[in-house]
């Protein structure tokens, strides 16, 4: 277990096992970022060619380890680039803290010397350290190293009480999306829809149950209540579907956010049976469920004065002869009926469920996240979300959230031709379930979701590029799981408890 803290000490002068610095390109060269000036100072004239001779340009991301040789009282220096002096931010801190902590191996110690002249920066650098020290080892008997056991980020502000409430908000942030990324990266067959509600429920009991109350349906309760949606993805899987609802209703609430996650806890595609190489990350199918109930969980143990409904319909898409086939009519929560063209675009279906009933709550606004559409994917990538939605100023809101958060999103639109396609393709139901063209997939997708939104404001995140990392680890980001939108999710919550809506 790690522990974090702040000081006011001198990067130069810390004893350390590591101290990490920044470096940044100005007018005059390579220069040591404010934090770590110290350090550079500590070289003098050597310092510049050093870093030539290592090779290091500043460029973002760059980072480079050398001995110190008794120049600077940490046996260990870590150069982390941040690019030009004027580009520095937040975002940018957070990477480096995520690059620096993996850069660190087997050592009890790490001083943080980036920059951290306010609380901003101060979250940026803790929150990024935080994320880039995970590691799911659940299922590794052994581990070929460990994260220091303290680090130590070094501020100015350390006694200031704005810097002390920096690092608990990213405490509880990183946290939080250390338990969505725990929750995707664990294999299918351990986290059934029943065992992934029980999972949620016994993460509640750990916390402070009177904080946020939750409930979970069975499949008899989803039928007896008509979740045509969920119960038709789930009932051709051995391991029937679950929705789980959690309320958390602080005193002076401000605004009153609704959070609906798609949890498919594994996606064959069903009767649209996937091809093998698409099968093998479609664990991850259920990180939008992840996401938005992580990051309840960490509103409220920030005490935000924000009331948040959140419901995670959870289903396994898999193929026996009870699949929901292609011409299916099912019968949704909010009584619209939708015929069903590809059983592989399931997630919208649970959804819907979730969104209609979280309507009844009667929220100020919706946040749905859901790793959607390879559509989105295909036109943004593997670290950009999609955001669509029916609110213009709310949408723009999230995008900002996002930012601040460290993640991006790009928005979309929902072309005015969507909705149409959605209401008249069908011959025998209200709704078609699926595009029957083969392009605009993330639009159609959320055109469709639009139907069972009614007059709420209303954005959508789809979330199937960035939800999971199948590469190397990058910035603050590890591979498998990456625990998307719980940073975003915490940041439009804080904006929404300072009267933003």
């Amino acid at each position: 277990m790690t522990t974090y803290t702040l000081s006011k000490g001198a990067a130069e002068k810390t004893k350390a096992d590591v101290v990490a610095i920044g470096v940044v390109r100005t007018a005059k060269g390579l220069q040591a970022a404010p934090g770590g000036r110290g350090v550079a100072d500590a070289y003098g004239r050597k310092f510049a060619p050093l870093l030539s001779t290592l090779g290091f340009t500043g460029k973002r991301g760059e980072v480079a380890k050398l001995p110190t040789g008794g120049t600077i009282k940490s046996p260990m220096l870590v150069l982390v680039g941040l690019g030009a002096e004027d580009d520095v931010d937040a975002a940018g801190l957070r990477r480096a803290a995520g690059i620096a902590i993996r850069t660190v191996s087997n050592a009890a110690t790490l001083a943080l010397a980036l920059p951290a002249r306010d609380a901003a920066e101060v979250r940026a650098v803790a929150e990024g350290a935080m994320l880039g020290a995970y590691a799911f080892t659940t299922y590794k008997t052994s581990s070929r190293s460990t994260p220091p056991g303290d680090v130590v980020v070094l501020t100015g502000t350390a006694r200031s009480k704005a810097a002390k409430t920096a690092l608990e908000t990213a405490q509880a942030v990183a946290s939080a999306t250390a338990l969505a990324r725990d929750w995707v990266n664990t294999p299918a067959a351990d986290l059934t829809p029943g065992r992934f509600a029980d999972a949620v429920l016994a993460e509640h009991k750990s916390r402070k149950p009177g904080k946020v109350t939750i409930s979970v349906l069975d499949e008899k309760e989803l039928g007896s209540r008509g979740f045509g949606g969920v119960l038709g993805v789930g009932q051709a899987s051995a391991n029937p579907p679950r929705l789980v609802r959690l309320e958390y209703r602080p005193r002076g609430a401000t605004a009153h956010l609704a959070l609906v996650g798609k949890g498919i806890t594994f996606d064959s595609g069903g009767l649209a049976l996937k091809a093998g190489p698409k099968m093998r990350t479609m664990k991850c199918d259920m990180a939008g469920a992840a996401a938005v109930v992580a990051a309840t969980f960490a509103i409220a143990e920030l005490g935000l004065p924000v009331r948040v409904t959140t419901v995670a319909p959870m289903a396994e898409n898999m193929v026996s002869g009870k699949a929901t086939r292609p011409g299916d009519v099912l019968t949704m929560y909010d009584g619209q009926t939708v015929e069903v063209l590809n059983p592989d675009a399931e997630g919208r279906l649970v959804l819907a469920d979730g969104i209609a009933l979280a309507r009844e709550a009667k929220p100020d606004l919706v946040v749905d996240v859901a790793t959607l559409t390879g559509a989105s994917e295909t036109a943004l990538g593997d670290r950009v979300g999609a955001v669509l939605g029916n609110d213009d100023d709310l949408l723009a809101q999230t995008i900002a959230a996002a930012s601040r958060a460290g993640e991006v999103l790009w928005q979309l639109p929902i072309a005015e031709e969507m909705p149409e396609k959605v209401r008249t393709y069908s011959k025998v139901a209200d709704l078609m379930q699926h595009n029957v063209d083969f392009y605009g997939g993330a639009l159609y997708a959320a055109a469709f979701l639009q139907q069972f939104v009614g007059d709420h404001r209303w954005a959508h995140l789809d979330i199937a590029g960035p939800a999971f990392n199948g590469r190397g680890p990058y910035g603050h980001v590890p591979s498998g799981g990456t625990g998307f939108a719980v940073p975003t999710l915490v940041e439009l919550a804080s904006e929404l408890a300072d009267g933003k809506a």
